[in-house]
């Protein structure tokens, strides 16, 4: 027997009957080779670690944008307090950690640069819209692999497509992503707004810090152990009502004073309107696009939807560096 073999029979013997067996994943977009080494949702976990997209979330924006400080979160920072949320949760529920991680390594992956700001302005300018969960399938279906995609299995591409609070994963461990995302950014951005002098630890309401505590470790502690003693045994994954309230309001808090404050929509404005240059280059210059973009459009996808996908790609500094070879001088940058 190999290895993938028997971490599939150690499966079928340890996880919970809620849990979803790698031996019985949908599949593959295209069929491969098993791999005797590791089962199908460790090679997906794998993939994502190894990709392009996944390294560039390190440049990316959580919160706030371009700060002074090594300590603020990134998108990538925040993908591996996610993973860690939720590997915690699936062992504990005992579900499938490897779909997972996969799930959670991936779920970002598709988000712009510049954050939420970022994906609000190409969700103004772009014909039906634009969301960092369609754009992360986009990625690792399209654009990984000059083109050829990630090829995973049909559950991570589920987790990944429906992580949104608006989402309905198929599977238990897509779920407790979904829930995981909200744990883990809730209270690092708390973290992270403390940190910038935009919020003090007293400010945050009374009836949620009554509920979850004082401090971001003590929530999440408190948060995982609600999603673990209301989801066991049943399969759907939630948290206790108490708590769920609490987080509700905690993240309504944060709606009104964090990410939608003056300083913000300032910010908001000036990212709007790299964002708009961008696109106005590359649709009026389409020999401008790197060649794995100008692939696509050559074979026919929309120029505004290539454009789009081109930027969204992009870290904020690349971004920034574009913008600034598109509008500024050479010579007033030196060069």
């Amino acid at each position: 027997m190999n290895i993938r073999q028997y971490y599939e029979e150690e499966e079928t013997r340890s996880l919970s009957e809620f849990a979803q067996l790698s031996r019985n994943t949908i599949g593959r977009t295209s069929a491969e080779e098993k791999c005797d080494l590791r089962t199908d949702y460790m090679r997906d976990r794998d993939r994502i670690t190894h990709c392009k997209s996944f390294r560039r979330l390190m440049h990316k924006t959580q919160v706030f944008i371009a700060p002074e400080g090594d300590h603020f979160r990134t998108r990538l920072t925040h993908t591996l307090e996610v993973a860690q949320v939720s590997r915690t949760i699936a062992r504990a529920l005992r579900l499938n950690e490897d779909l997972t991680e996969a799930i959670a390594l991936g779920h970002d992956l598709g988000h712009t640069p510049f954050g939420h700001a970022g994906e609000d302005a190409l969700n103004e300018i772009l014909p039906g819209g634009f969301t960092h969960n369609t754009q992360s399938i986009t990625i690792v279906e399209k654009l990984e692999k000059n083109g050829k995609g990630l090829n995973l299995t049909h559950e991570v591409l589920d987790g990944i497509r429906e992580h949104r609070s608006n989402g309905f994963p198929k599977t238990a461990e897509g779920k407790i992503v979904q829930l995981s995302d909200k744990i883990a950014y809730i209270n690092h951005d708390i973290d992270d707004a403390i940190r910038a002098g935009v919020l003090k630890n007293g400010d945050l309401p009374k009836e949620c810090t009554d509920v979850l505590g004082y401090k971001s470790s003590s929530r999440i502690n408190l948060l995982i152990r609600s999603v673990i003693k209301a989801s066991v045994g049943t399969g759907n994954i939630k948290l206790e009502d108490d708590t769920a309230l609490a987080m509700k309001r905690l993240r309504e808090y944060l709606f009104e004073t964090v990410y939608e404050n003056q300083l913000q929509k300032k910010e908001r404005e000036k990212i709007g309107r790299i964002i708009s240059v961008l696109m106005e280059y590359y649709t009026q210059n389409p020999k401008a696009l790197p060649p794995e973009f100008l692939k696509m459009y050559g074979m026919g996808e929309d120029l505004i939807t290539v454009a789009a996908n081109c930027i969204a790609c992009m870290t904020d500094r690349f971004a920034i560096k574009k913008y600034e070879d598109i509008v500024m001088p050479r010579a007033w940058l030196g060069r």
